[in-house]
């Protein structure tokens, strides 16, 4: 895995290397040196660990929203002595939040987090074969927000706005791609959890459109969501 770790100050940042053993890790002292690396140089990393607190113009909460802009999907950590910035954090996404002193067996939680989001990642890149009128293709996990019945068909609302049909039965369906990524919320949707922006009581939001989850999967779909939304982010 390769971590980016940002901190002005070299004690703590020798301290985090210390404990990322194994790992293949570069140690930045200010935000504009790790900002011209991803930015001009396009180095990407797999983790960036980020102090808040820095002593000049950009700090770590700055430099995490310029990351964001830049590879929308890196995983962000940040490493501060206090905890006034956990709305922000929330609001970056951030996949956790480390207090200072740091201890090894939170770098090691954290590190386990990382790679089975990693992993998930890797099954967004896994496709979705469709068959309608003689016409075969495939589409992106990630590109798929949620699949639905109608009729003797399947309708596969993508990210575009694009609604592709296809042969099938998602009771079949289920059996194939419902894992860490769909999940089966009501008798006629399949869901992309990923997509998910929130739930209200028996239904679910993606992309503004309301998804109805029935009593029969209520339990997992909650326990799904909140952990979603709170594991991912431990603070």
């Amino acid at each position: 895995m390769r971590i980016a770790v940002c901190d002005d100050c070299m004690e703590d940042a020798l301290s985090l290397k210390k404990y990322l053993d194994g790992q293949e890790v570069s140690i930045y002292s200010d935000t504009g040196s790790l900002l011209a690396d991803v930015e001009g140089r396009n180095r990407q990393y797999d983790l960036y660990l980020l102090d808040i607190f820095m002593e000049e113009s950009m700090n770590g909460i700055e430099l995490a929203e310029k990351l964001r802009r830049i590879q929308e999907e890196a995983t962000l950590c940040f490493v501060s002595t206090s905890d006034d910035f956990y709305r922000e954090a929330y609001d970056l996404y951030a996949v956790q939040y480390l207090i200072k002193p740091v201890e090894r067996e939170s770098i090691n939680k954290l590190l386990q987090k990382v790679q089975k989001n990693l992993a998930g990642q890797k099954d967004k890149e896994k496709t979705l074969s469709y068959s309608w009128w003689g016409k075969r293709g495939a589409l992106p996990y990630g590109k798929i927000r949620y699949i639905c019945t109608r009729g003797h068909a399947l309708s596969i609302c993508c990210t575009d706005g694009r609604i592709q049909e296809s042969t099938g039965k998602l009771n079949e369906l289920e059996r194939q791609i419902c894992g860490d990524v769909f999940l089966r919320c009501h008798q006629s949707f399949i869901v992309n959890i990923c997509h998910v922006e929130g739930m209200n009581g028996s239904e679910l939001t993606i992309a503004g459109e309301q998804i109805p989850v029935s009593r029969r999967y209520y339990a997992e779909v909650k326990k799904r969501y909140q952990r979603m939304l709170f594991e991912e982010v431990d603070w």
